[in-house]
């Protein structure tokens, strides 16, 4: 397998950086959405279609942090309900009206790159100015 060129390497890093930002900033977006797509939805729920839809593999510690963010902005309502078989108290997370429109609103704001296009570098050279 033939080494990375140095332009490769740079490429590659600039992707990684990107979408580690990417990633945050969609993950409001993407959770509110999985939680209006099976509400009232449970964390681990929540969890499986970040990963489905995505492919992103987020942390537990990062998740309830984000969940306790939208809940604090009053985009989410959470419901304790006890769980099946053990009593437990689980959290059902539902959107709030708010939540609802915040969603609708970045939804709609949303931009979708197309196909290669006037993106593409046919003839494979560096992507850096100069």
């Amino acid at each position: 397998m033939p080494r990375p060129t140095e332009d490769q390497e740079w490429v590659e890093a600039r992707i990684e950086s990107w979408v580690d930002t990417y990633k945050k900033s969609m993950l409001t977006p993407v959770i509110l959405s999985a939680v209006a797509a099976r509400q009232p939805a449970t964390v681990a729920g929540i969890a499986a279609d970040v990963a489905s839809r995505t492919g992103w593999t987020i942390t537990e510690r990062s998740l309830y942090r984000t969940l306790k963010r939208l809940h604090d902005a009053g985009f989410l309502h959470g419901a304790d309900v006890e769980a099946a078989r053990t009593g437990a108290k689980r959290k059902n997370l539902s959107l709030t009206s708010v939540g609802s429109q915040f969603l609708r609103g970045i939804s709609a704001s949303l931009v979708e790159i197309p196909g290669p296009g006037p993106f593409a570098d046919p003839e494979g050279g560096s992507p850096r100015a100069g």
